[in-house]
């Protein structure tokens, strides 16, 4: 079941113009949302920021702005059957909403931590890093290596050894008292649940920093975890890099009230 172009569809297919560029280049946008207590208007929904990043990027690409009210209607009548939505929308302004549930072993992965596995290869850099979009082909590449060596998650980094971001997520570091995210000028996705974080980490007076991540400060981390929509904020127990493997210890940010 899924909603395209005002319908809700009932069918695992969808029909595309063999020339439609979404098909061909990935050309979308989208945005993946977690819906809290069915309701888009609830605190941690985020609606709003969803839209934004959406409206941002398709006025950066010069597409075609979707109908709002349409997007937000599709939104409401699937959130009844998921509580994770995938909204999608096509440089002719069709939006395309899909739904799923939460992983399985949430719980678990937030209780006992992940592996992470540092993807080294040019081949795993995604492309239009700052916007969410269709051609996230490096990412997808990098988690697939990433399940191989039984890590549940990759670490993306820059032709510097930088770490920038995971394959689905924003990075956080715990050092001396103080949390640490890779700074937006790192070339990353502007995370909604990191820009949340964010805020709730200030107004909180909880210390926060954005910096470079180099291999020579990520050396120095106490703690790692990564954020995003769905999974909130995950600690990671491991990093496979190379032939060394580092373990951390789990240190827990509550993001009940975030």
């Amino acid at each position: 079941m899924y909603w395209h172009d005002g319908k809700l569809i009932d069918s695992k297919q969808i029909e595309l113009s063999i020339n439609a560029p979404e098909l061909c280049y990935g050309a979308t946008v989208f945005t993946t949302m977690r819906v809290y207590e069915k309701s888009l208007d609830h605190d941690l929904t985020h609606w709003q920021s969803h839209c934004d990043r959406l409206y941002t990027s398709i006025k950066a690409f010069n597409w075609r702005q979707p109908d709002w009210n349409r997007l937000k209607l599709g939104a409401s009548t699937l959130l009844a059957y998921f509580p994770v939505l995938r909204m999608v929308v096509f440089p002719n302004g069709k939006e395309w909403i899909t739904g799923r549930n939460l992983p399985v072993d949430l719980n678990q992965r937030r209780s006992q931590g992940i592996t992470a596995w540092v993807a080294t290869e040019d081949l795993y850099q995604r492309e239009l890093a700052q916007h969410k979009t269709g051609n996230y082909l490096g990412a997808y590449l990098a988690r697939n290596q990433a399940l191989i060596l039984n890590a549940q998650e990759a670490i993306l980094i820059d032709n510097q050894d930088n770490w920038l971001e995971t394959s689905t997520g924003n990075l956080w570091g715990w050092r001396d008292g103080c949390w640490y995210t890779p700074s937006l000028d790192s070339g990353i996705l502007p995370g909604i649940k990191r820009s949340h974080l964010l805020n709730y980490l200030e107004t909180n007076c909880i210390p926060v920093k954005e910096n470079i991540w180099t291999p020579e400060f990520v050396f120095t981390l106490e703690a790692i975890s990564y954020s995003n929509c769905v999974v909130d904020i995950i600690p990671i127990k491991q990093v496979l890099h190379q032939d060394n493997i580092t373990s951390y210890p789990l240190i827990q940010l509550d993001l009940n009230n975030s």
